[in-house]
């Protein structure tokens, strides 16, 4: 693969944070530059942007019971977890 050079202007703060977290995955900042863009660019490119890859994955594994909108069946799950009453 040919490689052309980029140079990019960012907050010093952001340029030391990028050099720690390449540092942190034995990366080079190019390379999780690289990473970030091709994520991005399949995340756009993806039925469902707002939805991971593990999310799509796991989309039907669970039915849900009939007749109750997301927002009362997480409500009714909070409730018991938590121990409140409704």
């Amino acid at each position: 693969m040919s490689m052309t050079k980029l140079t990019l202007n960012a907050e010093p703060a952001l340029i030391n944070a990028a050099k720690k977290l390449a540092a942190e995955r034995n990366t080079s900042v190019s390379a999780l530059f690289s990473r970030l863009v091709a994520t991005m660019g399949r995340t756009e490119r993806a039925k469902s942007p707002t939805m991971g890859p593990i999310t799509r994955k796991a989309t039907g594994l669970l039915r849900l019971p009939a007749g109750r909108t997301p927002r009362e069946i997480l409500a009714v799950a909070l409730s018991e977890k938590y121990g409140l009453r409704r």
